[in-house]
């Protein structure tokens, strides 16, 4: 704020002008709030704005000073919703895999009741033909998208801090999102499809009877939003070798048989498919990938927003 120099008065004029100044800038400023910045002017990791210590500064008693130099008082910034569109809401990121899941084959293999079948407990995960691994390119997104989520606001959650762990099993991941009482989960993967397809695709739950139907409506609508934003803003195509226009429905996954929560899977490139396998290795893709993962949240959860 700019402030005029004001004239010399009296010392009781000076102390009472003070006051009016001091009280007007405090009611002027009184509504101030941050502006939202741009998703795409803000980094990954950036955290949101905090009220910090301003208010412990005090402005000098009127009377000591003449009101032309009386400091003007501190503002602390404060969130609107606009900047802040998903506090509140609670989102579960399950980074497919982990890395040290291939050499437990005694963990991993174990089976476990998905509810219409018995499946390993987790696998090892897909590779691109240079051996980038697809547990690797997961947890950069999750970590990636958590920060941008954070940032509007969100309770992030990931299934695993690291990658370098075993498992959890997919009955415990889908868990995780269960306990949480998750407004949304996503399970975060690659493809190994076949070297000739190419594309992306969204997973999400087909009807188990008695277990899933409360959220098959949500989880479709959430499967919607991933789909649109991810297909706009990565200019990934649609997979060309399974699910229709992007979308697939699946009762085989455990992650989504057992869950209590809105959830999907993504498939997000093809790890055997040369260029999909170039784009999955870049990290300015993995951002793109991040940012599109949290424009689907948003159209989700907070639809009225504008990232």
């Amino acid at each position: 704020m700019r402030q005029r120099r004001a004239r010399a008065a009296p010392a009781r004029a000076a102390g009472l002008l003070a006051l009016v100044v001091a009280g007007g800038l405090l009611a002027g400023c009184a509504g101030a709030t941050s502006a939202a910045l741009p998703r795409s002017s803000r980094p990954a990791s950036a955290a949101a704005p905090t009220a910090g210590s301003a208010g412990s500064a005090r402005p000098a008693s009127p009377a000591a000073q003449p009101a032309s130099t009386a400091p003007s008082p501190a503002i602390s910034p404060v969130s609107t919703p606009a900047a802040r569109p998903l506090a509140g809401k609670v989102i579960v990121l399950d980074p497919g895999h982990n890395g040290g899941n291939g050499s437990h084959p005694s963990i991993i293999d174990r089976l476990v009741n998905i509810i219409t079948e018995w499946k390993p407990c987790d696998t090892a995960g897909a590779e691109t033909d240079a051996g980038y691994p697809e547990h690797e390119f997961n947890f950069n997104v999750a970590v990636r998208l958590a920060g941008l989520l954070r940032a509007d606001g969100a309770k992030v959650i990931l299934t695993r801090h690291n990658d370098d762990g075993v498992g959890p099993c997919v009955t415990q991941r889908a868990e995780i999102g269960n306990r949480a009482h998750a407004d949304a989960a996503i399970s975060i993967h690659a493809d190994g499809g076949p070297p000739t397809g190419r594309g992306f695709e969204v997973i999400a739950p087909g009807l188990v009877p008695g277990h899933n139907a409360a959220i098959i409506g949500p989880s479709h609508r959430l499967a919607l939003d991933i789909r649109n934003a991810y297909h706009r803003i990565t200019r990934e195509p649609y997979s060309d070798y399974v699910g229709t226009q992007g979308l697939d429905v699946r009762t085989d996954l455990g992650g989504l048989n057992l869950s209590t929560v809105p959830k999907v899977f993504i498939e997000c490139a093809n790890m055997r498919d040369a260029a999909d396998a170039a784009r999955l290795t870049n990290p300015r893709f993995r951002q793109r990938v991040a940012e599109a993962l949290a424009a689907g949240f948003l159209a989700f959860l907070a639809p009225n927003s504008h990232p």
